[in-house]
């Protein structure tokens, strides 16, 4: 019998196949993976740092310990090239492998900034272990970090950064951090109280060029300022990884378009996670991820799910200002209404009919998480 193949062993990779082994431990199993396929959870990269985790003590299991768990083979540094959805093969390495059904877990690769200077080439980005490796190597002994884009990972890593005991340039081209998440009054309280634990906000620019100096680092700025710093990270965003799929003529859009079963435009081939358009969605966060794995595993051993998404408020990890975000929907008609608490901001978007739409908690007002969430619509019901 073909395997059930599933390319990447990230998050959504490790997670469907748990789901898939809850349900069958019988059918052939397959996972492929670019890296060494150690388990790890990718969003405690943004917050090892002042914890003084290595990138070895984030790992909890190699590969040849999660093959045995799953009863899986687990193919490790192996590239697929190839997808041959009317043959029901893959390329890899150079070699045709059938599978019985395919689900493409790749994730998402960062946005590479365009930048001038002898220095560019060395901006750092952190998608993956072996990244956060290089970044703590990169930062070791080091003193200064620069940070482009101050969205949610920019300040995840920026907070991690100063708590560590480092020296933080954040530099963000909009008035406020994560401007596409949070009004201005939330988005203010949490640049101030990153401002307060030691960032230096860089806002309505962007970085220019990168030149090597002595020690480290010029960044010269949109606007025509100038910083030094010993290492630069890029957090300008994520681009899902959907080359592949688009080569072997499977429908794409921002990422890999799928249904609500998360089946592809080509029969027995699936997509999830931050790769997958699920109904026009993108969302690169851990709780959609645990949803579509629980379904698609259904779906996959003989009974046809689709995913539901409940509301899903995202937690960010920023200590010096806690915040919790449900967005409202793109195209969401109403207005925000806004509750500056001693301690925090309540952020509630709310519809001409006063129900509610939406919400960002900053500070103390994050206990009411739970309970606004509850009177929420579905994001996909």
């Amino acid at each position: 019998m073909e395997p059930i193949i599933i390319v990447g062993s990230g998050l959504a990779g490790y997670t469907l196949a748990r789901e898939l082994r809850k349900l069958d431990a019988e059918t052939p199993l397959t996972l492929i993976t670019a890296d060494d396929g150690r388990f790890y959870s990718k969003p405690m990269l943004s917050n090892a740092l002042a914890a003084g985790k290595s990138a070895d003590a984030l790992a909890t299991a190699d590969a040849a310990r999660m093959a045995e768990q799953l009863q899986a083979e687990i193919l490790t540094h192996a590239k697929v090239e190839a997808i041959d959805p009317g043959a029901r093969s893959i390329t890899v390495d150079g070699r045709p492998r059938g599978y019985r059904k395919l689900v493409l877990a790749l994730g998402a690769d960062p946005v590479r900034p365009q930048l001038a200077g002898d220095g560019a080439a060395e901006v750092l980005s952190v998608n993956d272990l072996a990244d956060y490796a290089r970044f703590r190597r990169a930062i070791e002994n080091k003193r200064r970090v620069a940070i482009m884009g101050g969205g949610l990972i920019g300040c995840e890593f920026a907070n991690d950064l100063v708590a560590a005991g480092y020296r933080v340039d954040l530099i963000h081209p909009a008035a406020h951090p994560l401007e596409r998440l949070l009004p201005a009054p939330a988005a203010e309280a949490l640049g101030d109280a990153l401002a307060r634990a030691g960032v230096t906000w860089h806002l309505g620019a962007s970085v220019s060029r990168v030149d090597k100096a002595a020690g480290g680092y010029r960044l010269t700025l949109s606007d025509g300022s100038a910083l030094e710093a010993e290492a630069v990270l890029s957090a300008i965003g994520l681009r899902p990884r959907a080359d592949l799929a688009r080569a072997a003529g499977i429908d794409t859009g921002r990422g890999i378009r799928v249904d609500r079963r998360l089946q592809s435009s080509a029969p027995d081939v699936y997509a999830l996670g931050d790769c997958a358009e699920v109904e026009g969605l993108l969302l690169p966060f851990v709780m959609p991820l645990m949803q579509a794995a629980r379904a698609l595993a259904k779906t996959l051993t003989g009974t046809p799910t689709e995913v539901v998404y409940p509301a899903m408020p995202v937690v960010v990890k920023t200590p010096a200002c806690p915040l919790a975000v449900a967005p409202p929907s793109p195209g969401a008609e109403g207005e925000w209404h806004i509750d500056d608490e001693a301690d925090g901001v309540c952020a509630l978007f709310r519809d001409a009919q006063g129900r509610l739409r939406g919400f960002a908690l900053a500070g103390a007002a994050t206990t009411k998480r739970s309970a606004l969430a509850q009177q929420l619509p579905a994001v996909l019901p």
